[in-house]
């Protein structure tokens, strides 16, 4: 049985996966983030913390 360090016990080429992961690695940066940020309303964020903050307050007052 030959010695096939490249490979995992599922089969998998390492040296593939490396080359697939710095190619990836490569476009992320900043991108991740600004991915989410387009796809954030702040300032319904904004109210839902002020909502929330809101009812912690009645909440720890009147329990």
């Amino acid at each position: 049985m030959p010695n096939n360090r490249n490979k995992t016990t599922a089969g998998t080429d390492v040296n593939v996966v490396k080359k697939q992961n710095a190619a990836s690695a490569q476009g992320q940066g900043q991108n991740y983030a600004e991915e989410f940020a387009s796809e954030t309303n702040v300032q319904e964020v904004q109210q839902q913390n002020a909502k929330s903050a809101a009812r912690k307050k009645n909440s720890t007052t009147n329990g």
